[in-house]
């Protein structure tokens, strides 16, 4: 069943933010903005777009911040590109966004894949002063997990994406179905999920081609493990730790990122690093347990601007 709301009413839904168009590595991307001090970037991951930290906008404005929540290429408002779904360029494309937005810093807060380059662009520019990754180990420690077996099974969903148009088919199929049983099966927490927020990232789905520049995030990190550029980004992030504070939030029944996985990222943070588990919470925490991540994220911002 399609979703009452169109993607743009999905995309530009109304707020205490004001929506805006930035150029940046190339590309054009889409933000939603509130309040004004240092700059919060906030990166979503799969399958969701900037609506996801609808509650930290406010909050975070609130709290004397200048709160921006982007869509990544290829998701939502965004540029949705043939290609640049690789690491490097997707961490270009927000050290971009932070320039064009005329700040000199900002601190990264990311989920998921929004993690994943965010570790990516803390370790490439300390434009990037602190970065808050969750679920969403340290790169190099999430490419050393796919030895395992306990990880590599819970990726199973992972090895159907590589397949040629086929997955991207299945998650536009049926209103973007497939992305609301994502969201409920890889939470512990489905309370977070009611019908109009499931419509929401359902809506958002449809646009464009995001189905097909979403599962290219995936067919990039599958084929990294045997390509050149791979082993390259590998180099690069495991050659020198990120000096940059971190906060690493991970929910402990994560079904697709084993806690297990988490261990061993402090080992590539020469900042400080502080590591908290979510208990009762799956891939989701900041939407699932927000008010165990709100006030979390809050003060170790406060600690943060404190030091300097």
């Amino acid at each position: 069943m399609t979703p009452a709301l169109t993607p743009y009413e999905a995309i530009n839904a109304a707020g205490p933010w004001t929506h805006r168009l930035v150029p940046a590595n190339g590309a054009q991307f889409h933000l939603a903005e509130a309040g004004h001090g240092p700059l919060v970037i906030l990166l979503h991951g799969f399958p969701q777009y900037w609506w996801t930290w609808r509650e930290y906008l406010p909050a975070l404005a609130a709290a004397g911040y200048r709160a921006a929540a982007m869509d990544l290429r290829g998701y939502a408002g965004s540029d949705h590109s043939p290609r640049g779904y690789d690491p490097t360029t997707l961490s270009n494309d927000v050290l971009g966004v932070i320039a064009c937005l005329g700040e000199q810093s900002a601190v990264v807060v990311g989920h998921g894949w929004g993690g994943h380059i965010g570790w990516t662009a803390a370790r490439r520019s300390r434009i990037v002063t602190g970065l808050a990754a969750i679920s969403a180990p340290h790169p190099v420690r999430l490419r050393d997990s796919a030895r395992t077996q306990q990880q590599v099974k819970a990726w199973r969903y992972a090895l159907r994406y590589q397949w040629p148009w086929l997955p991207e088919r299945d998650f536009a199929a049926d209103g973007a179905l497939r992305v609301e049983e994502v969201l409920r099966d890889w939470s512990v927490r489905r309370g977070w999920l009611t019908p109009d927020v499931a419509e929401h990232f359902r809506a958002a789905f449809l646009e464009a081609n995001t189905a097909h520049c979403a599962m290219e995030y995936h067919r990039w990190a599958w084929r990294s493990y045997v390509r050149a550029d791979g082993r390259r980004f590998n180099t690069l992030m495991a050659a020198e730790p990120i000096r940059q504070p971190v906060l690493h939030i991970h929910g402990a029944q994560d079904p697709t990122v084993l806690s297990a996985t988490t261990t061993g990222s402090e080992d590539f943070v020469a900042g400080a690093y502080e590591r908290q588990a979510i208990d009762d919470c799956g891939h989701f925490p900041h939407e699932e347990r927000s008010d165990v991540v709100m006030p979390m994220l809050l003060e170790w911002l406060k600690g943060l601007r404190a030091a300097g």
